[in-house]
């Protein structure tokens, strides 16, 4: 698995290899999935907690993952792809295993009431318990990724913490500046690529002080990444305040 992953680093970062295939390049692209296919198979086995093979669905559903992935990653927003592929598989593998408990709660239901009752009670009950734990396993596996952006722009959880602004008014601004920088293409671009806060531009967009814009710097930063990146929970906590 390692000699892969530096293999590909001797050569040239992944991350331009992925925007040469974004261009066009499918041989690359072929080559690139091959090649991951032990990554893919480990990532997909450490969400269905055993080993998974290539004849198996969920290494199938991780390989359409890898690719997705390969198509969906903003080469222009920095970042691991690494990390981000891993995202991906991990959700859909998730969702696959949602789907066929789905399945099988249904055939269940298709049994003679009176003697699956107590069965589809247990397995609703299993059932739900087992929704829960991926909701948990989906929410960890965001913020394990988030946090690891956020190492990029020199940000710790810790530091956000510490330098979050205090009051609700302030914090409320500071996200809707966020949201600004997140939609405007041209300056979240330029984030993502120098990662640092373009202040200078920002001030001409938004009617608060230089210092204030400084003050609130990692804040507004964090914010961003969220709203701009694939982050389903973190985004819908962001939507709540806003809303």
């Amino acid at each position: 698995m390692l000699s892969i992953l530096f293999k590909f680093k001797k050569e040239k970062p992944i991350e331009h290899m992925i925007a040469e295939i974004q261009k066009g390049n499918t041989a690359l692209q072929n080559r690139l999935i091959h090649e991951y296919k032990p990554f893919i198979a480990k990532t997909v086995s450490s969400v269905c907690k055993r080993f998974i093979s290539e004849e198996d669905d969920e290494f199938s559903i991780g390989l359409i993952a890898f690719n997705e992935a390969i198509e969906k990653y903003a080469v222009n927003k920095g970042g691991s792809f690494i990390a981000f592929s891993e995202l991906i598989i991990k959700r859909r593998v998730i969702d696959y295993i949602r789907k066929e408990a789905k399945v099988k709660t249904v055939s269940l239901e298709e049994q003679e009431e009176e003697e699956a009752a107590q069965t589809y009670l247990d397995t609703r009950l299993s059932m739900d318990e087992f929704y829960k734990q991926m909701e948990q396993e989906e929410r960890k596996e965001e913020i394990i990724h988030y946090q690891k952006v956020l190492q990029e722009f020199g940000i710790s959880f810790q530091e956000l913490v510490e330098q979050s602004p205090k009051h609700s008014d302030a914090r409320l601004n500071a996200i809707k500046i966020a949201k600004l920088l997140a939609e405007d293409r041209e300056l979240c671009a330029k984030l993502f690529e120098k990662k640092q806060l373009p202040i200078k531009q920002l001030q001409s967009k938004v009617h608060v002080s230089r210092k204030t814009l400084e003050r609130n710097r990692k804040y507004i930063i964090a914010i961003t990444i969220v709203l701009a990146g694939d982050y389903v929970y973190l985004r819908d906590y962001i939507k709540g305040v806003l809303s």
